[in-house]
């Protein structure tokens, strides 16, 4: 021991775990600096102290340390980032480090990267609308200031694109609302990576945008701090500046993969498919820091992008994430086969806050029972449409024909949208009821007659 926070004392690693003894005020989540033989550091954290012993993760890994050499010093403080609005159209790496060639940011303050739980009762009811300039969110799934919304996807479906859409046409409607996006991707691809920070640069969308970037390359130990790094940044942005932040975290089945494969070196008894048994309560420590607070203007909302194995629903990541967020957008490979873009499927898709956001004097008046009518006749052409499979089409009536050709004109025109297409919700509804011009008013039971009155008639050729 050299003095009372530098050590000499590592006596075992496992993966990229470091065990090291004779240790003193060793504190969990508190960081730690490992200078090996030839100079150089590497950082670490504390994951467990037990009496006088203390496990460490090593986020560049473990590979090149000699046990005998390396000189690990407790730090003393949690991991931190420093924040500004200079944060705003800059791109980091996984724990905070620049990564755009930009100088490095004069903090005004640093912050836990574990954030402070908000407390319950001083959260305040999400119950504002936010354009996304996409009709199948804004139209059927509305996304609420303060809600967690996530993106399921499957391998190979376009999440990335649907994602980059996101954030280069989110907004809040008003005047004066300052708006910020946050971008944390983990354990994806070069190409990806370049193809968000390419299409933000491209549209200006950088400028109000900062992205922390986990490639599939780094060490998966980084990935289990990135969305704790951008939710700090987003925390500062909405609450100590007014922002109405967005927080798009891509991909979390990456960050659960990194949590299972710390879980397995430190030999703890795993949960369902290998996962740790504490993965429900550590992705609500990601989620629950959305939201807003009584007496902030500025909001945090969240849009988790997750990849289903296998397209597998119950998976327990994407089965875990459904219980401590607020609805799903669920893309469909079917239509992804169909050319569909972006294919979301509409039908299990689901905002549980979307009543709380939309109507008079946030969106429009008819949209809730707009997006009741547009539910009801597409599932109904759905059902048409396999009806017609097994029977043939000869079998249908002529208002079972009518209602698969609507299904098959709602995919191709209000789910199917250029991936640069910015509509405003107000487009989105007229689309809809555009829609449904092609039934008689008796059959729209899901809209108030007056309604039907006001909005129906400029969308037929003849009026009823």
């Amino acid at each position: 021991m050299l003095s009372l926070k530098e050590y000499q004392t590592v006596t075992n690693i496992a993966g990229p775990l470091m065990m090291v003894e004779m240790v003193d005020d060793a504190r969990y989540a508190h960081i730690v600096e490992i200078q090996l033989a030839d100079g150089s550091i590497r950082h670490g954290q504390i994951l467990q102290v037990e009496k006088d012993k203390a496990l460490v993760q090593v986020f560049e890994g473990t590979s090149g340390i000699d046990v005998r050499d390396a000189t690990v010093r407790f730090l003393g403080k949690p991991l931190e980032l420093g924040v500004s609005r200079d944060l705003l159209g800059r791109v980091f790496g996984g724990l905070g480090e620049p990564k755009d060639d930009g100088p490095a940011i004069i903090p005004d303050k640093r912050l836990d990267i574990n954030g402070k739980p908000i407390n319950p009762f001083a959260r305040d009811y999400p119950n504002e609308f936010i354009q996304t300039g996409i009709s199948t969110i804004d139209g059927l799934n509305p996304l609420v200031r303060g809600q967690k919304l996530p993106i399921f996807s499957g391998a190979g479906l376009p999440h990335d694109d649907l994602t980059a859409q996101v954030a280069r046409q989110a907004t809040v409607l008003g005047k004066g609302e300052q708006f910020a996006v946050v971008f944390a991707a983990m354990g994806i691809t070069f190409e990806a990576a370049q193809f968000f920070i390419d299409d933000l640069q491209k549209t200006g969308a950088i400028e109000r945008a900062v992205m922390f970037i986990n490639l599939a390359n780094d060490p998966a130990i980084e990935r289990i701090a990135t969305p704790r790094f951008a939710l700090t940044a987003a925390e500062y942005l909405a609450f100590d500046l007014d922002m109405h932040v967005l927080v798009i975290l891509n991909d979390m089945t990456n960050y659960c993969e990194a949590l299972r494969e710390i879980s397995a070196a430190r030999k703890e008894v795993p949960g369902r498919r290998g996962y740790p048994g504490y993965l429900y309560t550590d992705l609500a420590t990601v989620y629950e820091r959305a939201g807003r607070i009584k007496g902030k203007s500025g909001s945090i909302t969240m849009v988790p992008v997750l990849t289903m194995p296998e397209d597998d629903k119950t998976h327990p990541v994407p089965d875990l994430t459904g219980y401590i967020t607020e609805g799903q957008i669920i893309l469909s490979r079917s239509l992804h086969r169909k050319a569909v873009s972006p294919p979301v499927d509409v039908l299990p898709s689901l905002s549980r806050l979307k009543d709380k956001g939309i109507g008079k004097e946030k969106t429009r008046e008819d949209h809730a029972d707009l997006y009741n009518q547009l539910y009801a006749a597409y599932a109904r052409g759905k059902e048409t449409h396999e009806l017609a499979t097994i029977m043939g089409e000869a079998a249908l009536s002529d208002e079972d024909k009518k209602y698969m050709k609507f299904a098959d004109s709602f995919e191709a025109r209000y789910i199917g949208q250029d991936y640069y297409e910015n509509r405003t919700v107000e487009q989105t509804l007229d689309l809809g009821w555009e829609l449904l011009s092609m039934f008689e008013n008796a059959e729209l039971k899901r809209i108030d007659v007056k309604l039907i009155e006001k909005y129906m008639p400029r969308f037929r050729k003849v009026k009823p």
